[in-house]
């Protein structure tokens, strides 16, 4: 299925479609009046809750396709995916420029979290939640994660590398002050032959 959505170009104005998706997500800008009275930042706007809807769409029909002996599982993981690749909260970070202001998303850490966590043998990121005041430069953070952990692995080797690769990854990417990575084994599966 092709789908074709056409954006205008947000140059004219100055609006990114990053801009406008956080908009979108989170219902605040700085520039909310702008972008509220713009036509190309509602279109723009429109075009993004097209791509959301149908995105909606085709997770909805994957599901209804799925086996219904994974569902359950595979319905999780759409379900926590859906939410976790929102923009959510920009968390700033520093700049060398005083006027330089620099941000990531609270989706693109959670991104990097599930990926590095994925990426540790024996594992597969669940659920993942950022908890504390992630808009404040310097206010602890902790990490919660649900995992899917391989039958037979050791339990709490897993869990202390997952904590080693996870911490090491925040640290190498981002600004935050991370105190603690909670680890919750939600379930077993067996190994992939």
């Amino acid at each position: 299925m092709a789908v074709n959505i056409e954006t205008p170009d947000h140059d004219d104005c100055g609006r990114t479609l990053e801009q406008l998706s956080d908009y979108l997500q989170t219902g605040a800008s700085n520039d909310q009046d702008h972008i509220e009275h713009c036509p190309q930042c509602q279109a723009g706007l429109a075009a993004l809750r097209r791509l959301e809807n149908l995105t909606r769409e085709l997770v909805a029909d994957d599901l209804r396709r799925s086996d219904p002996a994974d569902e359950p599982w595979f319905r999780t993981i759409m379900d926590n995916l859906r939410l976790e690749t929102r923009a959510g909260r920009s968390l700033p970070l520093s700049a060398d420029n005083p006027e330089d202001s620099l941000s990531e998303t609270e989706g693109s850490v959670i991104a990097l979290i599930r990926a590095a966590g994925d990426s540790v043998p024996g594992s597969t990121i669940g659920r993942c939640r950022l908890e504390g005041d992630l808009t404040v430069p310097g206010a602890p953070v902790r990490i919660r994660l649900n995992v899917t952990a391989v039958w037979g692995a050791s339990l709490h080797g897993l869990a202390r590398e997952l904590r080693r690769t996870v911490a090491e990854a925040v640290a190498s990417h981002t600004e935050l002050n991370v105190t603690a990575v909670d680890i919750a084994v939600t379930d077993l599966a067996p190994e992939h032959q």
